[in-house]
């Protein structure tokens, strides 16, 4: 590894070169970021993926949509069509990718859009909705939104990482001082304060910036086409799981914790699945997948054994009110500032 990063490393001092030069064209007004008049919260990161964006973008939508009007704006990754697409219960993910959909079933009142364009999109939102989460548009520097919130994984933070093609990052480590608030996410539960501390140190924060710590949440229960079933259901059942995330160790991790017994088919990060590998996963008695893989598998499968393991963001040390709160705040102080 020590010797592919050598062999790689000329290749990433170009790629810091050009993106540290668009950065400097966009900072000093050169190139032209747009502002609109909705709040844009945009939630992204400095990696290219496995951070965590699709549960916080639930936690937002969540912790929103019992007072505003929310959309959710997303490149729609994956899929087979191009322009603006607004997403219903309906859709597939060969039309619209597998998030927007997944997030579209879990709440069907909000307004869930896809266009790799994001000023085309924000254009036709702005006067539709009371606020816009932009999801992973942390390096779309054509829109100016009101807040920028960075997710880093507490396995693999930015501040460890490297520039692509040496390692997983985007843009260099000081992109991170365009964010207003910093997410340590897939934190295990039990992280003692000690190290979060420590890692806060490591961030190099900004001091208007804070930093907040979450973790993974497991439902207690699996859900299916038709069916709710407890967790417990897998007990003493053979099954498999699978996987088509970017970094599917922590739900791994916590089923092996629950002691089940399972083989692991782990697939690429928004897989599209061949009829050569949809044919060998109808041969599985019993599967178990994220709820990004569920939109994509059940049409093709059509299998009655075959569910979802729901998960949700939880912040630790009690932050969730801090956060929230930082959160309503954007949103009051934009429309006084109309």
């Amino acid at each position: 590894m020590h010797i592919l990063r050598a062999l790689l490393f000329p290749f990433a001092v170009i790629y810091d070169l050009i993106t540290r030069l668009r950065n400097f064209l966009f900072n000093k007004g050169y190139l032209k970021s747009v502002s609109y008049p909705v709040p844009v919260i945009c939630v992204g990161n400095l990696s290219v993926g496995g951070t965590g964006k699709s549960p916080m973008i639930a936690y937002l939508v969540e912790l929103l949509s019992k007072e505003y009007d929310v959309a959710v704006l997303s490149r729609g990754y994956g899929r087979k069509t191009k322009g603006y697409l607004e997403v219903t219960v309906d859709s597939t993910s060969q039309e619209v990718g597998d998030e927007p959909l997944q997030l579209k079933r879990s709440f069907p009142s909000i307004k869930v859009v896809v266009c790799e364009d994001r000023r085309t999109a924000l254009e036709k939102l702005k006067h539709k909705v009371d606020v816009v989460l932009m999801d992973d548009g942390f390096q779309h520097r054509k829109v100016k939104p009101a807040f920028n919130v960075l997710l880093t994984a507490f396995d693999s933070r930015y501040d460890t990482d490297y520039l692509l093609p040496t390692g997983n990052l985007r843009e260099s480590r000081k992109g991170a001082k365009r964010a207003d608030v910093v997410i340590v996410t897939k934190c295990p539960v039990n992280v003692p304060y000690a190290t979060t501390q420590k890692i806060e140190l490591d961030l190099n924060k900004t001091p208007s910036q804070k930093v907040f710590f979450t973790t993974i949440g497991y439902a207690p229960n699996i859900i299916g086409a038709s069916e709710i079933l407890s967790l417990d259901y897998l007990r003493g059942k053979n099954f498999t799981l699978v996987t088509g995330i970017a970094k599917p160790e922590p739900l791994v991790k916590f089923l092996n914790t629950q002691n089940f017994n399972f083989t692991h088919k782990k697939f690429a990060d928004h897989h599209d699945f061949s009829p050569v590998e949809i044919s060998a996963l109808k041969e599985e008695e019993l599967i178990i997948t994220t709820e990004k893989d569920f939109v994509r598998l059940q049409p093709k499968l059509k299998k009655f054994a075959l569910y979802y393991l729901p998960i949700k963001t939880q912040f630790l040390y009690s932050q969730s009110p801090f956060f929230d709160a930082r959160i309503q705040d954007v949103i009051v102080s934009f429309d006084k500032n109309k």
